[in-house]
């Protein structure tokens, strides 16, 4: 058997030209732009990067990107005060604080300091809360992508067994979350987990979310099974040259597409959908903001 290849790129350019819609609908009918506020303190080269690549999608889309770099010695109080700030600009709907942030300033209390209606990150204490007990909320980006790629890939999800290797508060909790919305049988594995191979084998749909380069093979993949790879891994790869790396994810690609009946691959699966859905919940956010009809096929 020879998987089916899901692929990130195409569906991510699906989710961004949903979001134009919804973008140029929301200017023409109700003289909204939606706008995304994104906070960046200090100068870590691959957080520059991916505010770039933020704030360039933003913009292609049809929305307001406000964008704010801070020196990496950025006090806390100052970096607060911002954030009331944009917590209280009507023109920006979503805020996002860059993640690492220097070590002397304390991320809980910031990401807990957004308001929770533009927190679409979905990292605020209250939105995980209501995720949890099934309400309206904030979804974080990657777990709400790899939910779009399912559905796209099952119809309904219901009934289905999900295993979700991995617990951390990004991706493995609220994806179980997620997927417990969508009617499945969930259990969440992790590194300790006892037969940890066997737990894998009995999954519908496995989500590998725990950080370990090709830490699950071919063999603890269920035949027929769903397979999302949401690692982001990178190996030495002598064979290009020294010093050379190249991305791998958590399960071993070319094994797990032998048994696999859908897979998404790294890089080009899970990635391209965080940014995706970056703007599917700053979009969200407007319409919740404005009292409008949420955007359909773009939330959990």
């Amino acid at each position: 058997m020879s998987a089916t290849i899901i692929d990130g790129k195409a569906f991510a350019a699906k989710v961004r030209e949903q979001v134009a819609t919804h973008v140029a609908r929301l200017k023409d009918e109700h003289g909204i732009t939606p706008g995304l506020a994104v906070v960046l303190v200090g100068e870590d080269p691959a957080s520059e990067v991916y505010v770039r690549n933020k704030g360039k999608q933003t913009l292609e889309v049809g929305m307001n990107s406000f964008e704010h770099k801070l020196p990496a010695d950025t006090s806390e109080a100052d970096l607060l005060a911002l954030i009331d700030q944009l917590n209280a600009d009507p023109a920006v709907h979503g805020i996002l604080v860059q993640l690492p942030l220097p070590g002397h300033l304390n991320s809980d209390l910031v990401i807990n300091a957004i308001d929770p209606a533009k927190d679409v990150d979905g990292f605020h204490i209250s939105n995980v809360g209501l995720l949890g007990t099934g309400q309206k909320c904030m979804v974080p980006c990657t777990p709400l992508g790899c939910l779009m790629m399912l559905r796209e890939q099952h119809g309904k999800l219901s009934g289905l067994n999900a295993v979700v290797v991995g617990r951390s508060n990004i991706v493995g909790k609220p994806m179980a979350q997620l997927l417990l919305g969508d009617s499945c049988t969930v259990t969440i594995a992790h590194s300790r987990t006892k037969d940890l191979a066997e737990v894998c084998r009995r999954a519908d749909i496995l989500v590998a979310a725990v950080g370990r380069p090709e830490m699950i093979p071919g063999d603890w993949v269920k035949p027929g099974a769903t397979v999302i790879d949401v690692g982001i891994n990178r190996i030495p790869a002598p064979e290009k040259g020294e010093g050379k790396h190249r991305l791998v994810g958590d399960v071993e690609f070319a094994s797990a597409a032998e048994v696999a009946g859908a897979i998404t691959p790294v890089p080009g699966g899970v990635g391209p959908m965080t940014i995706a859905c970056l703007l599917a919940n700053t979009v969200t956010a407007c319409c919740r903001a404005n009292g409008l009809p949420e955007p359909e096929g773009l939330t959990a």
